[in-house]
């Protein structure tokens, strides 16, 4: 077990970086390479989701598990090939806030239903993978967001208990996960605005708006107390 007082477990898209213009960039080039036919709306709509879901469930694709695989794989590979010719970045605050929990030595992992392969790119790309000790992909789990699974198994391999852990989320589904693995939750409002991240703990446009003291008060004895009392 961790001796730190809490956890940070992060999202991936919307949190550390902004890959959605090259994830739907991705979508539109494998239609187009496979023929398929991409609905109005359906990125924001899928955002979030496994390509598990998304092929059968969202654009009614394929119901063939093999035929899901192989375009779910195709679409990653294009996935990456446009993150290396566009290039990526952080999104603002971003270091500074790994580097404070760094610092603090909060213990980080990563926790999304992305690909490994994926998220081993873009860290290389935008060099923080020294601040992650713990990564939980899509390869990890059966069920994505909004089931639990990704952040329980961050938290077990982070070595903290999941009361003890704090989950950024840019996305409701996300934001339901955290809730049902019983952790504590933080709205990045970065794909949608703040007055739509509903149940969180706190909301934020960028991750250094954060103070370490700030979210260490919240596992203290005499805060979690007074929480108790509240619900009674």
């Amino acid at each position: 077990m961790s001796s730190s007082l809490w956890a940070a477990i992060f999202d991936w898209d919307g949190v550390i970086i902004d890959s959605a213009a090259h994830h739907e960039k991705s979508w539109d080039r494998l239609a187009g390479l496979e023929k398929l036919h991409l609905p109005p709306g359906h990125f924001k709509r899928g955002f979030g989701m496994k390509n598990e879901k998304i092929i059968p469930d969202l654009l009614q694709w394929t119901q063939d598990a093999a035929e899901i695989q192989r375009l779910s794989l195709r679409k990653e590979v294009l996935y990456r090939e446009i993150l290396t010719e566009s290039g990526l970045s952080p999104l603002p605050g971003v270091k500074t806030w790994l580097e404070r929990l760094r610092d603090a030595r909060i213990p980080c992992a990563i926790g999304s239903s992305t690909h490994l392969l994926n998220i081993q790119t873009s860290l290389g790309l935008i060099y923080l993978e020294s601040y992650f000790s713990a990564i939980v992909s899509a390869e990890d789990v059966e069920h994505g967001k909004p089931h639990p699974d990704v952040f329980l198994k961050a938290a077990k391999k982070l070595g903290v208990p999941p009361a003890r852990c704090v989950v950024f989320e840019d996305a409701q589904a996300g934001i339901q996960a955290a809730r049902a693995a019983g952790m504590k939750v933080i709205g990045v409002a970065t794909t949608h605005p703040a007055s739509s991240l509903r149940d969180v703990d706190r909301t934020v446009e960028r991750l250094d708006e954060l103070r370490i003291e700030e979210i260490a008060n919240w596992f203290r004895p005499e805060s979690i107390s007074a929480a108790a009392s509240s619900v009674k």
